[in-house]
Parts: structure tokens; C-alpha cells; sequence
């Protein structure tokens, strides 16, 4: 077994249960920081395995079983029996608007806390995605009132994709990402009508991109 296969299958178990990692620690009872990314690798570089007490008790909350489990870090998929395809997985879902609010997400961009509500989408392979619904027409054409949209913490960004980005300060936006120096960060606004935006990179606290919307 190898560090990253454990974490990943531990990633997976959380996303079937439509959890964050840090949704899976909190029901198994543990530290809601226990599973997040940056507590795998220590100050000194080495990795950091999850201890088997962590890992029996995340088998106990989610009723897996230890070979489901072992399945997972080896890569295979376990399907649930008489099953020829993964389920719809629950993915927590918040509102655009509320999204700047404290407490909605950890110092690493993932989604926390028991105020968000859940939807059914197809599986999607990053167990941190989420929802954000779009509320006023300040996104339109692009975005419009009601319109979710599905953003991956994990998926890498490039020029000319639509991203949501949340600043130091806690302002939650959905742009269009139009430049990224080593230094600062452009935005174009979806509404031609609003103005763009360029912040300082230490001012960016995340950007995370929009693999989908329902339209």
C-alpha cells in the first residue's frame, strides 16, 4: 500500500457517501480537519497515514466493509451489488450569495460545517466538489437566476476558464479568469455590463474551477 492510494480511497469513500473529507471526519467522530489535504504531509515533509483507529472509524459510519475499502486503495471499483454503474452522488450545495459568509468553507478552499444543503448529481472525481446556485442576473447571459453551477477545488485552471474565486476578504465571485501572472490575477466579468477585476495574488485566497452548470 501506498500513502497516496490510502488517502485516495479514503477520498473516494467520503464522495460516495456525497461527503467532503472533512464531512466524512466529522461523522466518524473525528477532528473535521483530520482528513483535510494539508494535514497529510507534516512540517517536515513526511508523510502522514491515517491510523487504523481513524480508519475503523470511518468504516463504521459510512457501513463500508474492510474489503470495499481495500478495493478502493487498490483502484477498483466497488459497486454496490446487482449494480453495473456508480450511483448518483451527493455533493453539499450552498448559494452563490451566501458563499463569502464565515464558516461556509476551511483554510483550504474545501467545503465544511452542517449549513449546506445537498444535491444528486452523477459521480465526479473530485470528492471536494460542490454546488453554488446563482441568485440576480448580474452573471447573465453566461450564468442566469437559479442556475447551479459545479466547482472542483482539484481541477486545474487555465486562461479563458470560468472560475469562482473568494478574496482574503471573504468576497465570494464567478469570473472568468483572463490572465494569471506570477504576481496578480485578471478577471472578466460574465455580464459585459460589470466591471473586471485584477487583485494582487496574495489577495486570492482560492480559485476554483466551473466544470458545469445546469442551464
Amino acid at each position: 500500500m501506498r500513502h497516496d492510494d490510502i488517502w485516495r480511497a479514503i477520498d473516494s469513500l467520503a464522495a460516495e457517501n456525497g461527503l467532503s473529507a472533512s464531512g466524512l471526519a466529522r461523522r466518524a467522530g473525528l477532528d473535521p480537519t483530520a482528513f483535510n489535504p494539508s494535514k497529510r504531509i507534516g512540517p517536515d515533509g513526511r508523510a502522514r497515514w491515517p491510523s487504523t483507529e481513524s480508519v475503523a472509524k470511518v468504516l463504521q459510519a459510512t457501513g463500508a466493509g474492510i474489503e470495499g475499502f481495500a478495493a478502493l486503495v487498490s483502484g477498483q471499483a466497488a459497486l454496490p451489488s446487482g449494480r453495473g454503474t456508480r450511483p448518483s452522488r451527493r455533493i453539499p450545495l450552498i448559494g452563490l450569495a451566501q458563499a463569502g459568509g464565515e464558516g461556509f468553507f476551511d483554510d483550504g478552499g474545501f467545503p465544511v460545517g452542517g449549513s449546506w444543503d445537498e444535491i444528486s448529481l452523477p459521480d465526479i472525481s473530485d470528492p471536494n466538489a460542490y454546488a453554488l446556485e446563482i441568485s440576480g442576473e448580474s452573471m447573465e447571459p453566461v450564468f442566469r437566476d437559479g442556475d447551479l453551477v459545479i466547482v472542483s477545488p482539484a481541477a486545474p485552471v487555465r486562461r479563458g476558464d470560468r472560475v469562482v474565486v473568494r478574496t482574503r476578504l471573504g468576497e465570494v465571485m464567478a469570473k472568468e479568469l483572463k490572465r494569471q501572472s506570477a504576481k496578480r490575477i485578471e478577471l472578466s466579468s460574465l455580464n459585459p455590463a460589470h466591471p473586471d477585476y485584477s487583485f494582487e495574488l496574495p489577495d486570492v485566497a482560492w480559485v476554483h474551477r466551473i466544470l458545469w452548470a445546469s442551464q
